[in-house]
């Protein structure tokens, strides 16, 4: 029995850098498909919610609702401390208007969180605060992506390093939560 190889064509290399001259890159998502990651999961959590509310046991109903407002805490304070700092930076006056608006929606968002997690499924309202909340957060989704997210992108904010700061702010937040 013969056997038969084919021989494999021989592809070229192409140079590789050293260490010293390759260009700097942080690795990971940049801030705003982060965000919009965020974004994506909280809005997941409040679909499921809808969903189970009626038929769900109190402590299923709390847990989900504790982790919508961790999540929502990371995420508000993300944005806080690193994302609309930066935005200001980079889009001066035409920016302050928008983040000034998101700003105070995060403070009432905030409110309604500490609502949620001083109360149990068994209060008043509850329920409404939960339903309350995902419609404002998906409000503030909705203007992120249509107009903050777009102006931050061509405005040449760095948003891969601010994306590598999220992610280091997010773990130490999940430290502490």
């Amino acid at each position: 029995m013969t056997t038969i190889t084919a021989s494999r064509p021989t592809r070229k290399r192409l140079p590789t850098r050293s260490a010293s001259n390759a260009p700097h890159r942080v690795a990971g998502p940049d801030a705003i498909a982060m965000l919009r990651a965020d974004h994506k999961r909280v809005d997941a959590l409040f679909n499921h919610f809808d969903k189970i509310k009626d038929e769900a046991k109190p402590t299923q109903k709390q847990a989900l609702v504790d982790e919508i407002c961790v999540e929502l805490t990371i995420h508000t304070t993300l944005e806080e401390e690193l994302l609309y700092p930066a935005a200001r930076d980079a889009l001066g006056e035409k920016g302050h208007e928008l983040l000034d608006e998101a700003e105070v929606e995060h403070a009432t968002a905030k409110d309604l969180i500490a609502q949620l997690e001083s109360a149990s499924p068994g209060n008043e309202l509850y329920d409404a605060k939960v339903a309350v909340l995902g419609e404002y957060v998906r409000h503030h989704v909705k203007e992120e992506h249509d107009e903050m997210f777009p102006k931050c992108r061509k405005s040449g904010m760095d948003l891969k390093s601010l994306g590598a700061r999220m992610r280091e702010r997010r773990a130490a937040l999940l430290g502490d939560a």
